[in-house]
């Protein structure tokens, strides 16, 4: 019995040792795949056995293993997708496949070498992901991003097919320096426009706005950055095709509001001033505008086709696009191409490239409204012949040659305007993992790019003009633009328990060669020469230095970058970056300058617990210093020019001057930002939303400083003059319904509100009047005077007409009195040029509402802007140009003006005290309260459902829409009083029809291209 008590130990310690094997026998390896539904794979994917600790991530290719118990549960996560709980159930391989949350989608960032959850960003930076911004169908991805995101102004510059936006982040902070953000395409600066990327390429476009963000890209950064990822394959998914196309129709949104013929001959005679002429008479109605504007189509076809290989992925897509425009000869076509391949080699080894080229031409950049806008109403278009007339007669010395629709048709070769632009952007990549220290991995970026542009213009023998026998024109220009960039990066990424931390190093080298070249001739021998063949010009031909250049700069840099989170609760980011570029004096090239930021989630501390209505709650705050070094590369070097000099009445030779001085103190623009953030999601994910608030300064701004003209020099570029900007910047998201008896409601709101000031000017000078520049005021402002209404008999100043404007009288515009009265009230002096006003033209505030509906199939999204504050400059009202003289000698807007019977007008009488032609004070009339809400999009679509027939044809999935584009205006004083749109159109050096008193930098709703209605019809098909 005693041995048998001594075997019970031994017993025991077996079976305990027997355990771990049995319990090693219950389990299994399991191995798998984690993508989304697009087939690209998920890179760290949570996977872990329900119910313990037990788990893994996904690598760079979405793989995982993992020894798990039979017959358990898996759960697989990751931000921005729904969990998964896959059953293992004896399976040793899984493919699983992750969808996209629509709570959280967002919440996945892309931060500038690297991405990161949006809970543990600290920076401000804003993301938009690409299958939103395709929400409304455009040429250009920036339209689509317009009153999107908080912060950020996009500006129509043109409403011409293929036009560009001109695009401010936080405001504009350089006088004479580029304002333009930093565009980084897949990893690599991009030197193209963003109209070059075909929209239905774009995976996500994610926006840095603070310094703290931007601080990682130097210099090139200081204006923000726009990161734009394109779709890439998935390793080891099948082949999936993709096809993306619309077509509709385009419509003047609004004729310009000219006067019909019984107005205009009522005038005219309410004037006094002119008779009828040769082609006029009072019972003609010729509405100018309809002879010349058409129905507008667009068209654009995307096909694509990614998938992967066992170790890499592949992408490749090609698209058209054809907008034409409403004006004759004027449209815009692009093609594009786009291809990605990536490779692992072994466990350690990855390589890969991304190109997108792009093919485009513009035509029609010559001809725009203005000519049939300033044509009398009452002048009879027609020969009598029924043909329509070239020229119209207003008397024996007054012609003009008029460009209406079939004119233009008719001119076929004899008039023409072309650009061609072709772009090929190139990122090769390889990377290496360290196999002795994880998370360690060594990457270098090469980027190659080539832009080429050739424009060329062509007016035949007596064409655009009254005189037959006027000599043919031909110009001809072209640029190209070659950029390399090498850069080498280091990465550390990895979590200790609750701590994650991530370190980036890099040093980088990039140049850009820039070269133009234009040439002019006249007398081409024959119009099917057009622009190409100007060397054959047998009258004069043309070389303009100032149209060539040559540029070459350079940049050279390192970079490092800490990112730590400690328990989802405390985040810190810091980074180091030093620059050096070629463009400034030696001595100044190089500028080192830090940023940090921090943040602080306060939801998962203890205390909040119990507040389960609270998910997310941060506070972010950070400081940064960017610089910009954007100006000609050799402004250093100062400047030679050419000028003739005579020698006798018939010999002159050309002599070089200096016409610009150097500078070998030129140094950087340096800003410093400090942001403030708080970050909230409450319900569940039901609502979220961003507040910001940011000052921003920008000292040792480049500018050109005037010099006396006893110098002999004008001026030289100089580091002077101080900006200041702040604002706050406010989202809000909400679902208000979530699958509700199959009703889907969502909602965005954002806002935002920025108050520019210049602060320093040179020399310790208060305003520079030529620019419209003063210290304390927004960098853009309108400096005239301001209109306060029209004489009237019954105006208590009109006593003082005389002395205020001498020689006034009754009906004429009434501007604001800055000066002295004596005792009885009586004004001390005449209205004069002390009495201009300086009027900003920045909105109080703007932004944008957006809201979609969903039923089962269908969905419909609504997408709207606004604005408030501040001031539009209509050029067609300003009649510092031809077109609003009030005078009746022309084509006249149709607006309400003074007479005897209506002295509650807002415009004066026609005649009264004149400059010319124009009525005194008339630049006042352009200037209107620049508030609007409109409505940008309305998007109608169906996603048909998997059916028999759709399985058959092989097609996952098939979506088809309908969609209006800028429908209509909700409110605007503008449009409420002239029908046009409140958008800007045009730059103010862009305008036919003012020849004066505008900044050429400032946005106006000019009459070059009107802006249209766009009807459109979709399908997205994947299969």
């Amino acid at each position: 019995m005693k041995n048998a008590m001594n075997f019970r130990p031994v017993g025991l310690m077996l079976l305990f040792c027997l355990i771990p094997l049995w319990a090693f026998a219950q389990s299994v390896m399991v191995k798998g795949v984690v993508k989304d539904t697009s087939g690209e794979a998920i890179i760290g994917a949570s996977v872990l056995e329900k119910g313990t600790t037990n788990g893994t991530i996904t690598d760079f290719d979405g793989n995982f293993a993992l020894n798990v118990s039979k017959n358990v549960v898996l759960v697989v996560s990751f931000v921005g997708y729904k969990n998964e709980e896959i059953p293992v159930a004896g399976k040793s391989s899984l493919k699983i496949t992750l969808k996209e949350d629509s709570k959280a989608l967002e919440e996945v960032v892309v931060i500038g070498y690297g991405s990161a959850r949006k809970s543990d960003v600290t920076g401000s930076i804003a993301s938009v992901g690409g299958e939103k911004l395709r929400e409304m169908p455009a040429t250009n991805i920036t339209y689509a991003l317009q009153n999107r995101v908080a912060g950020v102004d996009m500006s129509q510059t043109s409403s011409a097919p293929g036009a560009s936006m001109q695009i401010r982040i936080r405001g504009t902070r350089s006088l004479n320096a580029s304002n333009d953000p930093l565009v980084v395409l897949d990893g690599i600066p991009f030197m193209g426009n963003l109209s070059d990327i075909n929209p239905g390429d774009i995976k996500s476009m994610d926006i840095l706005k603070d310094a703290s963000s931007t601080a990682i890209y130097g210099s090139r950064g200081a204006n923000g950055v726009i990161l734009i990822t394109t779709h890439k394959g998935a390793q080891g998914s099948p082949a999936r095709f993709t096809y993306n196309g619309y077509a509709g129709m385009k419509k003047v949104f609004s004729k310009y509001p000219m006067m019909n013929g019984s107005k205009f001959a009522e005038m005219r005679k309410l004037a006094g001033k002119f008779e009828n002429s040769v082609d006029e008479s009072d019972d003609v109605d010729t509405d100018w505008q309809d002879l010349m504007l058409r129905d507008g189509y667009v068209n654009s076809h995307d096909v694509s086709v990614s998938g992967g290989t066992n170790g890499g992925g592949y992408s490749f897509g090609a698209a058209y696009y054809k907008d034409q425009g409403v004006i004759p000869t004027q449209n815009y076509t692009r093609y594009s191409l786009r291809g990605s391949f990536d490779q692992g080699v072994g466990k350690y080894f990855r390589f890969g490239l991304v190109n997108n080229t792009n093919y485009n031409v513009t035509k029609g950049s010559n001809i725009g409204l203005y000519g049939v806008l300033s044509m009398s109403p009452i002048a009879d278009p027609y020969n009598a012949d029924g043909t329509l007339k070239r020229t119209v007669k207003y008397n024996s010395q007054d012609e003009s040659f008029v460009l209406t629709r079939g004119v233009v048709e008719e001119l076929e070769d004899s008039w023409l305007s072309k650009t061609e632009g072709f772009g090929t952007y190139n990122n090769l990549f390889a990377e290496v993992k360290c196999p002795w220290m994880e998370g360690l991995k060594y990457r270098v970026n090469l980027g190659l790019n080539y832009r080429s542009t050739k424009g060329g213009s062509f007016t035949g023998e007596g064409i655009n003009s009254t005189t037959a026998d006027t000599p043919s024109t031909a110009s001809l220009n072209h640029s190209e633009t070659t950029n390399w960039t090498v850069e080498n990066l280091l990465t550390y990424d990895r979590t200790f328990g609750k701590h994650q931390l991530n370190v980036v190093g890099m040093y980088s080298a990039e140049q850009t060669v820039y070269t133009r070249s234009d040439v002019a001739g006249r007398d081409i021998p024959a119009e099917y020469f057009q622009f190409y063949n100007i060397g054959r010009a047998e009258g004069t031909i043309t070389v303009n230095p100032d149209n060539w250049n040559y540029q070459k700069s350079g940049l050279m840099s390192w970079m490092g970058r800490v990112m730590y989170t400690y328990d989802n609760r405390y985040m810190l980011m810091a980074t180091v970056r030093a620059d050096a570029s070629s463009r400034l004096a030696k001595g100044h090239q190089w500028h080192t300058y830090p940023a940090v930021s921090a943040g602080w989630n306060i939801r998962q501390e203890e205390f909040m617990d119990e507040v389960d209505w609270i998910d997310i709650l941060k506070l972010r705050v950070g400081y940064g210093q960017t610089s910009n070094q954007a100006v000609d590369p050799y402004k250093t070097w100062g400047r030679l020019a050419t000028r003739p000099y005579n020698f006798g009445p018939t010999g002159y030779v050309t002599g070089y001057y200096v016409s610009e001085l150097p500078n070998a103190e030129l140094g950087w623009e340096y800003s410093s930002t400090w942001n403030f953030g708080l970050d909230f999601t409450l319900l569940r994910g039901r609502l979220s939303g961003t507040f910001e608030y940011y000052i921003q300064k920008t000292t040792d701004l480049l500018q050109s400083v005037s010099l006396p003209s006893t110098s002999g020099v004008s001026s030289y570029m100089a580091n002077v003059g101080k900006t200041e900007n702040k604002g706050f910047e406010f989202t809000l998201n909400g679902t208000i319904l979530d699958n509700h008896n199959g009703w889907t409601w969502e909602a965005s709101l954002n806002l935002s509100a920025n108050r520019n000031k210049l602060t320093e000017l040179a020399s310790g000078s208060k305003d520079d009047k030529a620019n419209n520049w003063f210290v304390g005021h927004p960098i853009d402002c309108i400096y005239d005077y301001e209109k306060v209404g029209l004489w009237n008999s019954d105006d208590p100043d009109f006593q003082y007409l005389d002395i205020l404007e001498p020689g006034g009288n009754e009906g004429m515009i009434k501007v604001k009195y800055t000066g002295d009265r004596d005792a009885s009230g009586k004004p001390t002096r005449a209205i004069g040029p002390e009495d201009r006003q300086i009027i900003s033209l920045e909105p109080k505030f703007q932004g944008g509402f957006s809201t979609r509906v969903a039923y089962k199939g269908f969905d419909l999204n609504v997408i709207t802007a606004f604005r408030c504050g501040g001031k539009l400059i209509s050029t067609l009202h300003h009649s510092n140009g031809y077109l609003n003289m009030l005078t009746g000698r022309r084509g006249q807007v149709d607006v309400d003006y003074w007479t005897p019977e209506n002295k509650g007008a807002k415009y004066p009488k026609p005649g009264g005290i004149q400059s010319g032609d124009n009525p005194k004070y008339g630049s006042t009339l352009g200037y209107f309260d620049s508030s609007y809400w409109k409505v940008r999009n309305i998007t109608l679509g169906y996603n048909f459902e998997k059916q028999a027939w759709l399985t058959r044809m092989g097609i996952q999935s098939l979506r088809a829409y309908l969609s209006v584009q800028n429908p209509f205006i909700i409110c605007s004083p503008f449009h409420k009083e002239t029908g046009l749109d409140p958008e800007t159109n045009s730059y103010g050096n862009e305008n036919v029809a003012v020849t004066e008193g505008i900044q050429k930098r400032f946005l106006t709703v000019g009459t070059n291209s009107p802006s249209t209605r766009n009807y459109l019809f979709g399908i997205n098909l994947t299969f």
